[in-house]
């Protein structure tokens, strides 16, 4: 019999493919909220939110009660893409209360439940429609981990699990990588100099902030700019808003803030409402030239998703989440001066909305990449804050809460965040 936040079960029998559990080593049982707890009744402020699944928390009462509802009154669970009420009910209200207020002129398509089955379909449909294979993507960007999007992934070691080369994607470097450099002019002569080497793509795909590449919110400027790029060389936009959409950046869409329109949107991790797989593509119109059955998958479009992502949205809505989280982006911005002055030569802070990062690459010294970064993460852990690394060298604490969380809890967790930061640099 296991004793209470026992892990040997895990570690005796579980691949060793895993990950997140090594970084915070304790059996969960409950959660509500922006509140983890574990097998001895400790109680984390989770600053991670399943990776970005989790925008509105966990356990939302709303949602919560919309799936036992549907599930005592045997709705169907598994439907392929045959149409159903929950389907119905969440495109109309997608496209009432979502797209039309905002201008914005979508197909929906259904893939597989996950971030990467969305930007596979994404992938395969550009192709398909400007019958060339290449693609241009950001370096730095995080696409997901099968090989389509792995190709577009630029972290080392997730493209070493491919196993297999790597191509028909080319990496240009993010606005943020070389100061001076004029990224879309560097794009433009790729395009155009006879002796680039590159072949014209058939889209560009990037996150307007990077999320895992460190937390970096690319400039309006260059979003408009590239967006003009991509009409004038007959070049689709795709848009990944798996992680940095569903209002985390302040809007629903993470690219309103520019006052761009992609040509396709990739959506999934809090689409779902309440950590219900869940993953959609947004496709303008004149594009779908998809035929029946091309792109397709068992699990496109659960049902029980559906439901859930639907109350969502309401709650997104009902609860004017883009407003609070742009209003309450205040606060974690203070919270970040704080922790950059701790040691102004060696800390970096950056991000918007309920995404930001801290970089302590520059407090490593001759250490590994990510040491300073692993003992902030691993103070944060033993004090009740769950927070995750990201960026180059993992050097990068990503702070995410959920966007409901109370101002209270807020404070809370980013107080714990600066006490942790403030040990590790002295130690």
């Amino acid at each position: 019999m296991s004793t209470a936040n026992s892990t040997q079960t895990f570690e005796t029998y579980e691949s060793e493919v895993r990950s997140y559990c090594r970084s915070f080593p304790t059996v969960f049982t409950t959660a509500q909220g922006p509140f983890l707890y574990d097998e001895t009744g400790k109680e984390y402020i989770d600053f991670f939110c399943g990776a970005g699944a989790l925008n509105y928390g966990h356990n939302p009462p709303l949602i919560r009660e919309r799936l036992v509802e549907y599930l005592q009154n045997n709705g169907v669970m598994h439907a392929l893409d045959m149409y159903t009420q929950p389907k119905r009910a969440f495109i109309e209200f997608y496209q009432e209360k979502v797209l039309k207020p905002r201008g914005l002129h979508y197909k929906l398509q259904f893939p597989g439940p996950t971030g990467t089955n969305a930007v596979e379909a994404a992938l395969k449909l550009a192709r398909k429609v400007k019958k060339r294979t290449h693609i241009f993507a950001l370096m730095g960007g995080f696409h997901g981990m099968t090989l389509g999007s792995i190709a577009l992934t630029t972290d080392a070691a997730s493209r070493a699990g491919a196993g297999v080369p790597l191509t028909n994607v080319t990496h240009v470097p993010a606005p943020y990588m070389f100061p001076g450099l004029d990224t879309l002019q560097y794009i433009e002569t790729l395009l155009t100099d006879d002796h680039s080497g590159v072949e014209k793509p058939a889209a560009i795909i990037l996150e307007t902030t990077q999320a895992d590449g460190g937390i970096y919110p690319l400039p309006t400027e260059y979003l408009q700019g590239l967006r003009a790029l991509c009409d004038r060389h007959d070049i689709l936009l795709i848009v990944d808003d798996v992680q940095v959409g569903c209002a985390r950046t302040g809007w629903f869409f993470s690219f309103e803030r520019a006052g761009i329109q992609p040509d396709i949107v990739t959506q999934s991790k809090s689409i779902g409402g309440y950590g219900m797989p869940f993953a959609l593509v947004l496709i303008k119109p004149e594009l779908d030239i998809w035929e029946p059955g091309e792109h397709n998958g068992t699990f496109r479009g659960y049902q029980l998703s559906m439901v859930a992502a639907k109350a969502g949205l309401e709650i997104m809505l009902n609860e004017k989440i883009e407003e609070k989280v742009r209003t309450q982006e205040k606060i974690i911005a203070e919270s970040m001066e704080k922790i950059a002055a701790i040691a102004p030569e060696k800390i970096a802070v950056r991000g918007l909305g309920f995404v930001w990062g801290v970089d302590l690459a520059r407090c490593d010294g001759e250490n590994a990449p990510g040491t300073t970064s692993r003992r902030v993460m691993d103070i944060a852990f033993q004090n009740g804050l769950i927070v995750e690394r990201v960026g180059r060298g993992n050097a990068v604490v990503k702070v995410m809460p959920a966007l409901t969380i109370d101002e209270a809890v807020l404070r809370k967790g980013l107080a714990i965040l600066e006490a942790a930061v403030k040990e590790a640099v002295a130690g």
